[in-house]
C-alpha cells in the first residue's frame, strides 16, 4: 500500500477531531478508587491525565470521544459529569487579543 505525501498531512487532522480536552468531575462522596479507576480506564483506552484536582473529585484530561462515552456509562452510582475544557472569563466571551 503506497502513501501519498497528501495522505500523511491528512491524516493526523482526521486523528486530532476524536480527542477532546475535557474536565470530568465526580459527585460528593465518590470513593477514591472510582475515581482512580475512571483515569485508569482512560489511559488505558488512549487518553492522557493532564492534571489531578484535589478539592474536588475530579481531573483534566485528552482522551478519545469512545473513551469518555464508556466512561459515561461506567457507573450509573457516582456518575461522572463530563465537561469540555474550554477558556472561561469573567467579562463574558473570551476573544483574543489581536
Amino acid at each position: 500500500m503506497k502513501l501519498t505525501f497528501a495522505t500523511l498531512l491528512v491524516l493526523p487532522l482526521a486523528l486530532a477531531g476524536s480527542i477532546k480536552s475535557v474536565i470530568i468531575t465526580f459527585p460528593k462522596g465518590t470513593p477514591a478508587s472510582v475515581v482512580t479507576q475512571a483515569k485508569s480506564s482512560l489511559v488505558a483506552s488512549g487518553g492522557v491525565i493532564t492534571h489531578e484536582y484535589h478539592l474536588i473529585n475530579g481531573f483534566a484530561a485528552e482522551a478519545p470521544v469512545s473513551a469518555l462515552q464508556t466512561l459515561s456509562t461506567q457507573d450509573t452510582q457516582y456518575k461522572p459529569n463530563i465537561e469540555e475544557d474550554q477558556v472561561v472569563s469573567a467579562y463574558g466571551d473570551y476573544v483574543a487579543a489581536v
